[in-house]
């Protein structure tokens, strides 16, 4: 027992040694594994999270992995591509429609579809445009899961007339 003050605190630093040497070694060996199974799956993936309420409504998260290209759409509404002038007047469904008539043209020129968005925000002159506007966004997204999607409403847009305004973001595999 002449050791007794020594061996306790002996016993402690190996101990705290030997957890240290297995945790390092359980940490390494998980990096490993995660930097195999990634490599293993580099391949463009794109989950989505819905929640028990919104699920037919929008999505509460998408993620992205692996190589992708993001394209972001400014903006659009029922502006005219050529002259600019606001068209449908007067006519909120008229505008949303044409709105993500543009988004689906836009997204195909940069071989996207509608189901590769995964941020909406629309901003509204009126939120009792609510009702229209899920029936226009229903009709853009049919057949698509549905992307995370924020709805805005506003005091006015950049244009007189304009009653509804939609950018998006959507991501594609890169090629």
């Amino acid at each position: 027992m002449q050791y007794g003050g020594a061996m306790p605190t002996f016993r402690m630093v190996l101990a705290a040694f030997c957890l240290i040497a297995i945790s390092t070694f359980i940490a390494i060996s998980t990096v490993s594994q995660a930097k195999q199974e990634e490599a293993a799956t580099n391949a463009f993936q794109k989950h989505t999270t819905f929640g028990v309420w919104s699920k037919n409504i929008f999505a509460d998260a998408v993620t992205v992995t692996g190589p992708a290209k993001t394209i972001y759409l400014a903006g659009l509404g029922s502006e005219d591509a050529t002259s600019g002038t606001i068209l449908y007047q007067g006519d909120f469904l008229e505008q949303c429609r044409y709105a993500y008539a543009k988004i689906k043209k836009i997204l195909a020129t940069q071989r996207a579809t509608m189901a590769d968005i995964v941020k909406v925000t629309a901003y509204v002159t009126d939120v009792r445009y609510g009702p229209d506007y899920s029936k226009c966004f229903a009709e853009a997204m049919s057949g698509a899961v549905l992307p995370t999607h924020t709805f805005v409403n506003i005091s006015q847009l950049a244009w007189p007339g304009m009653m509804i305004e939609v950018d998006a973001t959507a991501v594609v595999a890169a090629k």
